[in-house]
């Protein structure tokens, strides 16, 4: 789920005849691209060949481009929000918990820089990508109550969780994006203080 999909991809032979695997090909060739080229830099006929399909493949899975986008999208949060799970799980102190998960948060935003780019565009362009995305933000509320709930953090305000939220998001967006420098922003005291933030949440 979007880890080592150039890998996967490159396997010499496809395991054809099942239906599951084909469509996880296609999400995960459309998810390369989409990050490579952007959402408007790519088409169905590309990602179907670098899933190693024939062109009309793609049609039985997903009736358009759009439709394949969101599939990427949502296994992009399923896919930060598992590994966010596993270092909570990992236990420690919380100031540790809070700089292994910026340091997922940034290496995630970062690899997917231009997923989220082509993301971000069509939120504001796009009315069914943009239900599609405060759906999945509705989701990653909830994930965050529950995660707290898991590792014994006491409960925050459902408004506390969203402004925690897009805080993380728009940061790491910024970070990937290399914005601090143009900024005269300093890089390590920026993360120090969302790690200060984080470990705030979990305490």
């Amino acid at each position: 789920m979007l880890i080592n999909l150039e890998k996967e991809l490159r396997a010499t032979r496809l395991r054809r005849g099942s239906p599951a695997i084909t469509r996880e090909r296609l999400i995960a060739a459309a998810a390369l691209l989409f990050n490579r080229a952007g959402y408007h830099g790519t088409d169905s006929n590309r990602i179907a060949r670098q899933a190693g399909y024939s062109p009309g493949v793609f049609y039985k899975h997903f009736t358009d481009k759009r439709e394949i986008f969101l599939a990427v999208y949502e296994n992009w949060v399923a896919a930060e929000w598992k590994n966010a799970a596993l270092h909570l799980q990992a236990g420690g102190p919380r100031h540790l918990l809070a700089r292994r998960l910026i340091e997922n948060l940034v290496e995630f935003h970062t690899r997917w820089k231009g997923l989220r780019a082509s993301l971000i565009e069509l939120v504001f362009a796009d009315l069914q990508i943009r239900r599609f995305y405060r759906d999945q933000r509705r989701r990653q509320l909830n994930l965050m109550a529950a995660l707290r709930e898991q590792i014994g953090a006491p409960r925050q305000r459902r408004e506390d969780d969203a402004i925690l939220l897009f805080t993380l998001e728009r940061t790491g967006d910024a970070l990937a994006h290399d914005e601090l420098r143009d900024l005269g922003v300093n890089r390590n005291a920026l993360i120090k203080s969302l790690e200060k933030k984080v470990a705030a949440a979990l305490s």
